[in-house]
Order: C-alpha cells, then sequence, then structure tokens
C-alpha cells in the first residue's frame, strides 16, 4: 500500500510498513517503534557528531524561536544569530577573515559555490572561465549542480540534460588532472573535491594529491573548492579536512555536522581574496528563503559550543585509533579486505556486495551503511570505546555469516 510519504534515496514503490520506523535516540543510540535499540553507526547520514538528544541545542533552538523566529536576511535586515554563526564558523576555519554565506543543505552549499566559483571569474572580465573540474567517486549533493558535479555516475544519470561545462579526471590520478589543466587551464573556474571522499565510499587522499591540486590551481589562475560537507566540523581530527591534510582552499562548503542535524543549515566559506572580489562587484543576486534562519543559527552556535566543550575535535584522532585498531585485526584475519578512513570516519572493504551485511547487522542493532563492496562507518564523535567495541564485533560476526 503506497504512502503519502516519498521516501529519498529509495524504491518508490517500498511499502511504508517495511521501512524501520526511528520514534527516539539518545546519545548514539535510536530506539524504533517496538522498542529495538540500534547503535547509530552513522551518525543519522554522517552528521550528528554531538549526539541524539542535547539539551543544550535544544534549548538553544527554543529560546530563540521564542524571541525570533524567523526572518529573512535579504537586505536590509539581519540578525544576532546569524552573525553569531558565521563568526563561530571562521574562527574556526582557514580563513581567519573570511566570510559565510549560510543555507540549508549542503546541495545549496554545493549549487552556491559552483555560481560563486564563475561570478568570481566574470567580475574579473574572464567570461569563458567556466568549466569546473571534478573527480570520479566524488559526492557533491542532488540538486541540479551537485549532481553535475559529482562522479558517481548512477546518481547523474535519468535525468536527461545536466549542468554544462563539467570535466571528470579520474579520482587518484593528478597526472590527468595536469592534462585536462593543460587542455583547458584558461577556462577551468574551478576544481572540487572532497578533502575525504565519503558517500562514494571513504577515500582519503593519496600522499600529495590535494598539493597537487593546488599547486595547478595557482598555476592556472583557478579557485580551488573543498566539499567539507562531511569532513567539517571535528569528523577528520580537525575543525576541517583542510587543516587535517595541511591544504587550504580558496572556498569550502559545510553543512551536516555544522549543527549535528539539530537544524538543517549550511553554507560557503571563502577566503579574503575571493571575498574582496564579490564585495567590489555591487549586488549579488543569490540566496534561499532561509539562509541565515535564526533557529538554525541558534542551533549552530549551540552545537560548536558542545564539539568544544567535550573536546570532540580530539575525540576524533581517539576514535580513529579505535577503529584501524579493530578494523586492520579484522584484515589480518582475513574476515574484511582492507579497511580505509581517518578521525570519525571509516570503509570496511568486504570485496563483495555489502547490502546483505548490512541487513545482518540492522537485526544486530548496529546500522552501517553500505556503499558498493564496503561498509562505511561515520558514528557520533561521542560515541563510547565500549560501544566502538560493541560495533567491531558486530561487523565480525554479520561478516563472518
Amino acid at each position: 500500500m503506497s504512502h503519502a510519504f516519498f521516501h529519498p534515496f529509495a524504491d518508490p514503490a517500498k511499502a511504508e510498513e517495511a521501512f524501520i520506523d526511528i520514534v527516539r535516540a539518545e546519545g548514539s543510540m535510536l530506539y524504533d517503534d517496538a522498542g529495538k535499540g540500534y547503535l547509530d553507526g552513522l551518525a543519522s547520514l554522517w552528521y550528528c557528531q554531538v549526539g541524539h538528544g542535547r539539551a543544550e541545542i535544544i534549548d538553544a533552538v527554543a529560546d530563540q524561536l521564542r524571541t525570533l523566529d524567523a526572518y529573512n536576511t535579504f537586505d536590509p535586515f539581519t540578525n544576532d544569530a546569524s552573525r553569531a554563526a558565521a563568526a563561530a564558523i571562521i574562527a574556526r576555519s582557514p580563513f581567519p577573515d573570511g566570510r559565510v554565506f549560510l543555507g540549508c543543505s549542503g546541495s545549496e552549499a554545493v549549487d552556491t559555490v559552483l555560481k560563486l566559483v564563475r561570478r568570481v571569474a566574470q567580475i574579473k572580465g574572464e567570461t569563458d572561465r567556466q568549466v569546473i573540474v571534478r573527480r570520479t567517486r566524488g559526492y557533491h549533493g542532488t540538486n541540479f549542480g551537485g549532481t553535475s558535479s559529482q562522479g558517481i555516475a548512477p546518481n547523474r544519470e535519468g535525468w536527461g540534460d545536466l549542468v554544462p561545462h563539467f570535466v571528470e579526471v579520474p579520482a587518484d590520478d593528478i597526472e590527468a588532472t595536469a592534462t585536462v589543466f593543460a587542455d583547458h587551464g584558461d577556462r577551468i573556474a574551478a576544481v572540487i573535491t572532497e578533502p575525504v571522499q565519503g558517500a562514494g565510499g571513504v577515500f582519503p587522499p593519496v600522499d600529495g594529491y590535494l598539493e597537487g591540486l593546488r599547486r595547478l590551481c595557482d598555476a592556472n589562475g583557478a579557485l580551488l573548492v573543498f566539499d567539507e560537507v562531511i569532513c567539517g566540523f571535528g569528523r577528520t581530527g580537525n575543525w576541517f579536512g583542510s587543516q587535517t591534510y595541511g591544504v587550504t582552499p580558496d572556498l569550502f562548503t559545510f553543512a551536516k555536522g555544522v549543527t549535528s542535524g539539530y537544524q538543517p543549515v549550511s553554507g560557503v566559506a571563502m577566503s579574503r581574496a575571493v571575498a574582496e572580489v564579490l564585495e567590489r562587484a555591487g549586488m549579488l543576486r543569490h540566496g534561499y528563503t532561509y539562509s541565515g534562519h535564526p533557529a538554525g543559527a541558534a542551533a549552530a552556535v549551540a552545537n560548536i559550543d558542545l564539539i568544544e566543550s567535550d573536546g570532540l575535535v580530539d575525540r576524533a584522532v581517539h576514535l580513529g585509533a579505535l577503529f584501524e585498531a579493530g578494523l586492520s585485526a579484522m584484515a589480518a584475519d582475513g574476515a574484511i579486505e582492507s579497511y580505509r578512513g581517518v578521525g570519525g570516519v571509516w570503509a570496511a572493504e568486504l570485496g563483495r556486495d555489502a547490502a546483505p551485511v548490512r541487513g545482518s547487522l540492522l537485526e544486530k542493532g548496529v546500522v552501517v551503511r553500505p556503499i558498493g563492496t564496503a561498509l562505511a562507518i561515520c558514528p557520533p564523535l561521542v560515541i563510547t570505546d565500549d560501544e566502538v567495541a560493541m560495533m567491531l564485533d558486530a561487523i565480525a560476526e554479520a561478516v563472518a555469516e
């Protein structure tokens, strides 16, 4: 029987009754309508850094709603919460004197940054500079720009014509990227990449790769864009993935971990140099109804405060050591083929379809995400050492079965 709710990334013909109905969550645990508990090994969808049920964020949002529920930030309006959120993000970013544009979803952030890099070229009079270089396996949301800029072919297929002027390069091949620059250098507006490719299978960058992209962009007048939607806000063991790998982009997108999902907030952070170009061009004819929504901004500030007070950036480094030890032991035993990851985001490579193993893990009360032949692991950063051990034991058992 069909239902009014049309699920994302799901078979539209699947009956509503066949879905797991999550009714409650606390810390790293979820509970369904039958009372069964699940260890949330995906932080919902790569985003719940501070865990579920944090009263500090809930109260901050409620207080903001009672004071100013919502109002637009189009000229001439602004609000304290938006200013505070932007300042908190920039203070922890690689752009100490940069600026932040706010939206609601990672997809909005990606479409915004794609427009901004082309806008910068237009302002400079480089009207042919419209090409965006994307990487195989890259995931950048599902709006038209993000669909066009992602390197996961099945997500691009079946929609008809997409946005033009995207060129794809093999994920880890800097020489192939150099060839693209040699062929199109004066037409390339930007390269877009995740520091760690997330939804494409959790692939950290190979040594020297991000540095190579930075050099190619600098040599050819292009901008480097990092998609930090998954990597940002402590996930890789620093506030942002750019800091983990020591490469500073010109702009980066963020979402997910900025509020731990308590409110839908996203944005684009830009360097002072990019901001100065945009500042001299007059009216920016881009924005969303909920850009700078005060309740979302209040959630961001409270969440960032929790990440800091709970020491979750350092906690991600500790979790990385636990996952590496557990997954390496499984690989040594031949239970899994290999593993990869950093901080609080990992993948166990099975070498076979991972979906049945995910099904077995759900029965055991553990949520992970199957991506092709790998299991993606990305728990709340507040997960305990004991819960990590439980998750690793369940994965070992499910793989053996």
